[in-house]
């Protein structure tokens, strides 16, 4: 009899798989990758993966809140770190800038999962609102504190900046944003 899984591998093995799951998802998109593929990429048995997640919608709804959690941080990282309220805005493109120039950029892993499966399932569905509203709420406490009422305009000015950057492949878009963004607080 094989020895039962201990938490600390438990622990090991979902994130192997979500690491695998992420990277194909993003890579290739949700409905090109098979679970074989993520079993292949992860090392994991399919009885393990079925195991962590029952279905392959879970895995999905999983990554996304995973990577939400690490993109939004790594974004109030880089932006808290600048003093100034106008600037800490500004500074949001600045990182966006940074993160559609990374090799292997395809836009936005929400909006390319509500692309794919939004209108199907409900529970990416709830997941990519539930990113998008954090993503507006982070903003809308930088803008904020700049004592101007640009949320909404700065907001809409990183969203389209994200799906333009994603579909065109350059980063170009992120210092456009910025520039119009500069604008509404007064600081071009």
């Amino acid at each position: 009899m094989p020895a039962p899984i201990t938490e600390e591998q438990n622990r090991l093995d979902r994130e192997a798989l979500l690491d695998a799951a992420e990277r194909l998802f993003y890579e290739k998109g949700i409905q090109a990758v098979g679970m074989d593929e993520v079993r292949a990429a992860s090392g994991l048995p399919l009885k393990r993966i079925y195991r962590c997640f029952a279905a392959k919608e879970d895995l999905v709804v999983a990554v996304l809140a995973r990577r939400d959690r690490r993109w939004r941080g790594e974004l109030a990282a880089h932006v808290e770190q600048v003093q100034d309220p106008r600037e800490r805005v500004l500074a949001i493109f600045d990182w966006l800038a940074g993160w559609f120039a990374e090799p292997g950029f395809r836009g936005c892993a929400w909006i390319n999962a509500f692309g794919e499966l939004g209108p199907s399932s409900e529970a990416v569905l709830a997941e990519v609102r539930s990113h998008k509203q954090a993503f507006h709420d982070q903003i809308a406490r930088w803008v904020r504190a700049t004592g101007l009422p640009a949320v909404e305009a700065v907001f809409l000015l990183a969203e389209g900046a994200i799906v333009t950057a994603g579909i065109s492949g350059d980063p170009a878009p992120a210092r456009h944003a910025r520039t119009a963004a500069a604008m509404l607080l007064g600081t071009s």
